[in-house]
Formats: C-alpha cells, sequence, structure tokens
C-alpha cells in the first residue's frame, strides 16, 4: 500500500469517527433530556401539553403530604413561592423525600387540575454540620431553594 493510499485511509477513518460521535453526541440528546419547569410554568400549560412528560421542580409544601395505603402512594402540593400545584405519586417515595424539601417530580400535568408523577428525585441540604455545632444551636445560613434545585 502506498503512501497516498494510507494518507486517504486515515483521512476518512477519521472522518469516520468524528462522524459517529458526532452521531452519539447529538443525535438521540434531544428526545431524552428533560429539563424540570417549575409550578407556575406548569399552571401556564396548553391543553396540548397535558400528555408530555415533564420534570418539575420545586418546595414539598408543608402539612400537604397525604399517604394512602391501597395502592402505596401519596399526594403533595409542590410550591415555586409563586404557584402551588397538587401531585398524586404511586409508589414508595425515596428516604430523603419529606415536606419543606426541595423535590423534582417526573410525569404528567393532566386536566389542567393534578400533576400524575411516576418518579420522585428528592434533594437534600448540602449543608453538613458536625453534631455539636448542631447541638450548641448554630444555624447555616439559608440558600434560595430554586437555586438549590439546579444541577
Amino acid at each position: 500500500m502506498g503512501t497516498k493510499n494510507k494518507k486517504i485511509a486515515i483521512i476518512v477513518s477519521i472522518f469516520l469517527v468524528a462522524g459517529s460521535l458526532g452521531y452519539l453526541a447529538f443525535g438521540n440528546f434531544g428526545e431524552n433530556i428533560v429539563y424540570f419547569v417549575t409550578p407556575s410554568e406548569v399552571k401556564a400549560f396548553s391543553a396540548e401539553a397535558y400528555s408530555k412528560k415533564v420534570r418539575v421542580g420545586g418546595m414539598v409544601v408543608k402539612g400537604s403530604l397525604k399517604t394512602q395505603p391501597e395502592p402505596v402512594g401519596l399526594t403533595f402540593e409542590l410550591t415555586d413561592g409563586a404557584a402551588t400545584i397538587p401531585v398524586a405519586f404511586q409508589g414508595i417515595p425515596p428516604d430523603l423525600f419529606k415536606e419543606g424539601q426541595g423535590a423534582v417530580v417526573e410525569g404528567q400535568w393532566r386536566d389542567g387540575r393534578t400533576f400524575h408523577s411516576t418518579m420522585i428525585m428528592a434533594k437534600h441540604s448540602e449543608d453538613y454540620m458536625p453534631m455539636e455545632l448542631k447541638r450548641a444551636g448554630v444555624e447555616l445560613p439559608k440558600k434560595d431553594f430554586m437555586k438549590t434545585l439546579s444541577p
């Protein structure tokens, strides 16, 4: 094989590898990426958006969490401070999920009344404090809750 044929083979190989990586990087991501929206944005959805899967991020309203035994699930309210939406979930929530904490729920907004969630992602506090400081009553400054939900 001559030098000219080797150069052509290397160039073709580079283009094939670059094209394959480009397809993997950009080809299917569009339909698999799901960003989260706020409860205010969910309330503004049009009827066409009811059947689409979305993620909603906000805070679980204190006093709104209610469990049900059959089928196993729960209902609660999610807020962004400006709007609040009711959420229904069937299944067992994550251990870190509780009232007053940030959460991202994935599912569908149906009939403009209830968000039916298929998955809950609980947001835990990123602030660690030794037990001695907690006992002494030291508190860390609170962050804006929407900033804590961003990845």
